[in-house]
């Protein structure tokens, strides 16, 4: 799919609209305006991805600016974190920029708008100002100190910058509206006296301009064309239009715009929040794993690859939602199984003895690094007559559904031999100590023989005892249990901790891991997705799982959830079946009914479809080619989803339907022309 085709978002439309006007492409600038008051997370990488995302598709700079205007809270580790989190992404600013580089600026400006009567230095606490602020059926009342002379104003605010006097004893105002329909137009703040060491400034200043006065100043310095922020400040945009007015001349005037910021479930989003866990010691820093943050996800095993097709599927709204978490594990998944190593490790180990495999004896044995890569090659993998097995990987005494080792049957050893169950040595208390089975020497996988041919439903990983190397595992959850921690207004998002976000525990790997750089991935087989810690040593490796091979959170819901749900729910709700899972359904019988009843079945798809998320839908999109049903119910439950959130085919969505197209099978191609047409596919 070409560039050119892929459908434009809303602020794209704007972008062209503003060229057709005849804005010159050469002066179109964005920018990124982090505040170094904590570390990035997951929610500030939409902001991240549009702005830079516009530079690349414009071929026009971005600035990376750092707003930093309040020394109580921010700090060089910030910004150097911040700097560090952008570039792992893959995006390159043209300027970086700091807002304290233009304080001299504003207070200039301040000045001016001082001498113009459009501001003044107001002495009332913050409390009382608060209170004169009316409400949003009330008009404020004015300071008594708002029809100070320009005289008495330019002294006392010249007095505030010499550092005369003492915090919260006087602010700056701007003079607009205190009957203003937007609160926020009723004599903001411009400056407060913070007599705080600033970060790059040091003590040069004892006053400090506010978020609003200094944002859009910034961009029009800057000369930024679009200046794009999250939904919560579009009640700001009258404001920040008003102050760009006070100062406007003839140069690039900014335009800013809002889009919906990215809520994703499961997790805290709030900086003040995510400090908290990390003061109270409930993470071990910004960087744990478990955290929403860049540095947390890069430490976890996340590519910047995976996280930027998250950020490209969920796209751009005008309005809020909540993205379900398993879509952005669906993308690491996705980009890891392309190029993630295939190595074998056992984490609950149990001893397998090879009875008459010949003592002493070992083989290297040949394994495939990744068969989606066909450039990944192979390496060795030692093999003796003692293994580690997963211990759930056996059973005594086993049903007819069990696929792995038991008493008298036979599964394959991944890359190695067919062998089969004996018997078992047990401890005093009856646990299992040691398997002991046979192998067929016969068998040896990719030998040729009809022995090695021979077909078992099971096969099982495993390490050589004699060459396994000890590892620490940390095995991560998702941080809270609660799809909204922070939605409950009667309750502290830290009730909804996950007790259970982390467990370590001490297993075995094949011994060329040792040579695995930090941050190195791989699947560990059958087991799910792992990278190496920045703990890890050559002497002690450590290994943190970034994602399993498939989402359990889909099917299994922590207990205290399942019971809330019991409570409130009446028990008809709670067996019916997930929109999601009844189509997956018609999708089995969908091309084996007459002309009539398929039609009655898709007005059911499509009823279904209204109460299905687009993320659900996305995994779908792989299915297997000759499941042809599953392919066509996706399709016609895609276009309502669409239609339903007035959203627009993101790139997944596109190569699903062009698939589709060029599908042999009519029905499947005959509904995605259909939403291809629709769209312009």
């Amino acid at each position: 799919m070409s560039e050119e085709k892929k459908p434009l978002n809303f602020i794209e439309h704007i972008i062209e609209e503003d060229l057709k006007s005849g804005m010159n492409t050469k002066n179109l600038r964005f920018r990124f305006p982090p505040e170094p008051n904590g570390y990035l997370h997951i929610g500030h990488t939409k902001a991240i991805g549009i702005s830079f995302g516009l530079g690349l598709r414009y071929n026009a700079p971005v600035n990376l600016r750092f707003d930093d205007t309040n020394p109580a809270k921010e700090e060089q580790e910030y910004v150097d974190a911040i700097k560090e989190d952008i570039a792992w992404l893959g995006y390159q600013w043209d300027r970086e920029c700091y807002s304290s580089d233009y304080f001299q600026q504003l207070y200039d400006w301040t000045v001016q708008l001082i001498k113009e009567d459009k501001a003044y230095v107001d002495s009332q606490s913050a409390d009382t100002i608060a209170l004169q602020k009316g409400t949003t059926i009330e008009p404020g009342t004015n300071s008594p100190y708002r029809d100070r002379s320009v005289e008495e104003n330019l002294d006392l605010f010249m007095r505030m910058k010499d550092g005369e006097f003492n915090e919260g004893e006087h602010v700056v105002r701007a003079k607009i509206d205190m009957a203003d329909p937007n609160m926020l137009m009723r004599d903001p703040l411009m400056y407060r006296i913070l007599k705080k060491t600033h970060h790059r400034t040091g003590n040069d200043w004892c006053i400090y301009p506010m978020y609003d006065w200094t944002h859009g100043e910034s961009d029009y310095i800057e000369n930024i064309s679009h200046s794009l922020c999250s939904l919560e400040f579009k009640p700001h945009r009258k404001l920040y239009d008003w102050f760009l007015d006070q100062i406007y001349t003839d140069s690039i005037r900014p335009k800013q715009r809002e889009f919906a910021r990215l809520n994703l479930s499961y997790t805290i989003m709030s900086k003040r929040k995510l400090l908290k866990l990390v003061e109270e010691g409930i993470v071990s820093g910004w960087n744990d794993p478990r955290m929403p943050t860049i540095s947390a996800l890069r430490r976890r095993g996340y590519t910047p690859r995976s996280i930027r097709k998250f950020v490209e599927t969920v796209g751009v709204a005008k309005r809020e939602n909540v993205i379900d978490v398993s879509l952005l594990e669906f993308c690491v998944r996705e980009d890891l199984n392309k190029k993630a190593s295939r190595v074998m490790a056992v984490l609950d180990p149990v001893k397998l003895v090879i009875t008459n495999y010949p003592k002493g004896e070992e083989e290297w044995l040949e394994a495939e690094n990744n068969p989606e890569d066909r450039d990944a090659g192979s390496r060795k993998v030692p093999f003796s007559g003692e293994l580690y097995i997963e211990r759930e990987d056996f059973k005594e005494e086993a049903g007819k559904k069990f696929f792995r080792l038991t008493l008298g049957k036979e599964v394959r050893l991944k890359n190695a031999y067919i062998i089969k169950g004996k018997n078992v040595i047990k401890d005093t208390e009856g646990n299992i100590t040691e398997i002991h089975c046979t192998y067929d020497p016969k068998s040896k996988s990719g030998s040729g023989t009809e022995e090695s041919k021979r077909n078992v439903k099971g096969t099982l990983h495993w390490i050589s005892v004699e060459h396994a190397l000890s590892a620490e595992i940390r095995i991560y959850d998702r941080l809270f249990i609660d799809k909204a921690p922070d939605g409950h207004k009667d309750k502290d998002f830290m009730q909804f901790i996950n007790p259970d976000s982390l467990k370590v525990i001490t297993g075995y790997v094949e011994p060329c891991l040792v040579e695995a750089n930090h941050l190195d991935q791989f699947q560990f087989q059958r087991l799910g997705y792992f990278n190496v810690d920045t703990d890890s040593t050559s002497q002690a490796l450590v290994f943190n799982k970034t994602v399993g091979l498939r989402d359990t959170w889909a099917k299994v819901k922590p207990e205290n959830t399942q019971k809330q749900n019991t409570q409130k729910q009446p028990q008809k709700e709670q067996n019916k079946v997930p929109p999601i899972e009844e189509i997956k359904k018609y999708g089995k019988k969908y091309t084996n009914l007459p002309d009539a009843k398929r039609e009655a079945l898709k007005k059911r798809i499509q009823e279904a479809a209204l109460s299905v998320e687009i993320d659900e839908l996305i995994p779908l999109y792989n299915t297997a080619i000759k499941k042809v049903g599953t392919r066509i119910v996706t399709v016609i439950a895609l276009d309502i989803i669409l239609t339903n959130k007035g959203l627009q085919p993101d790139e997944l969505a596109i190569d699903f339907i062009n698939k589709a197209v060029d599908d042999k099978n009519e029905l499947l191609q005959l509904e995605a022309k259909k939403i291809a047409s629709k769209y312009s596919i």
